[in-house]
């Protein structure tokens, strides 16, 4: 099953890419994508807490992703 990632801010330099096409083994939870990248980009660890939206709308760890599903990690953010 093929998802979507976009990274932004600081995820996009600990990952590398603004955007790639990620293959999943079969139906997963955020959850699970969460776990799997943590594995896959050991240095998206940095990154303390971040949101995820599917499909331009945030989303819970329970979610279940679907296929061509467009996933957005997005870090915090700070300003001033």
């Amino acid at each position: 099953m093929k998802i979507k990632l976009l990274f932004f801010g600081i995820a996009t330099d600990l990952v590398g890419e603004n955007s790639i096409f990620y293959e999943l083994k079969s139906a997963a939870s955020l959850l699970n994508l969460k776990k799997e990248l943590m594995l896959n980009y050991p240095k998206l660890k940095n990154i303390k807490d971040f949101a995820i939206a599917v499909n331009e709308e945030y989303a819970e760890d329970d979610l279940v992703l679907k296929e061509n599903d467009v996933v957005a990690i997005i870090p915090p953010v700070s300003g001033g």
